[in-house]
């Protein structure tokens, strides 16, 4: 199971220990699945400021491999494209959680109202955001709203005209107050809390199946 919300990958309920970088890695392919992601798309959302080799993506992908069990040459979970990318092969089911009780996110962008699940909620023009932009200065994956267990926190994700809080520039991320006002491009929307901030469960989870989508 990987929990976007926990930021965990669970092997029959115990965690497997993976770095921060494998867990994006294997988010951003789940997320594109079944269709294989460019090794430059991965680089910039993995290493947005920086250049690395593409021999840092191959240990990246092989350490993934060795937390979920996988066969390069046989591959269960984690296929590689040659001379692309990579692609998640397995077939998965999501899970959304509901928020607890008392406790309730939403954004407002004119009439329209958008519940907010807990853990991640992309912010952007791409078909799987949570929160759809309608601006041309808005990049598929924009910035993100991490519900918490006792908070809401407002990140950019590395886009290239930026996201703006209370009229300043995010640049790290940043708790979010009921009414506080995002911009992304000419779109402005207002965050809003109600119940107050309190426990949640976990809010998107992808399990994997036994057998492949495919073959490598």
């Amino acid at each position: 199971m990987l929990d976007s919300g926990a930021r965990e990958l669970l092997c029959r309920g115990r965690p497997v220990p993976v770095s921060p970088k494998v867990f994006e890695l294997l988010e951003m392919l789940v997320e594109h699945r079944p269709e294989a992601v460019a090794k430059q798309a991965i680089h910039d959302r993995l290493w947005p400021h920086s250049f690395v080799s593409d021999s840092s993506l191959a240990r990246l992908a092989a350490e993934a491999r060795a937390a979920l069990t996988d066969d390069a040459r046989k591959p269960r979970y984690l296929r590689t494209v040659f001379g692309f990318g990579y692609a998640f092969c397995a077939e998965t089911v999501e899970e959304v959680a509901r928020p607890r009780p008392g406790m309730t996110c939403r954004v407002s962008i004119g009439t329209r109202d958008i519940p907010l699940a807990t853990g991640e909620n992309v912010l952007g023009r791409s078909e799987r955001a949570a929160v759809s932009v309608p601006s041309s200065k808005a990049s598929r994956r924009h910035a993100r709203i991490v519900v918490e267990e006792r908070r809401a926190v407002l990140e950019d994700l590395a886009s290239k005209n930026g996201t703006f809080l209370r009229g300043e520039l995010v640049g790290a991320p940043t708790p979010l107050a009921d009414g506080d006002e995002i911009s992304i491009g000419e779109v402005v929307m207002t965050f809003r809390s109600s119940g107050g901030i309190g426990s949640t469960e976990t809010a998107s989870r992808h399990r994997t199946a036994t057998g492949p989508r495919g073959r490598g």
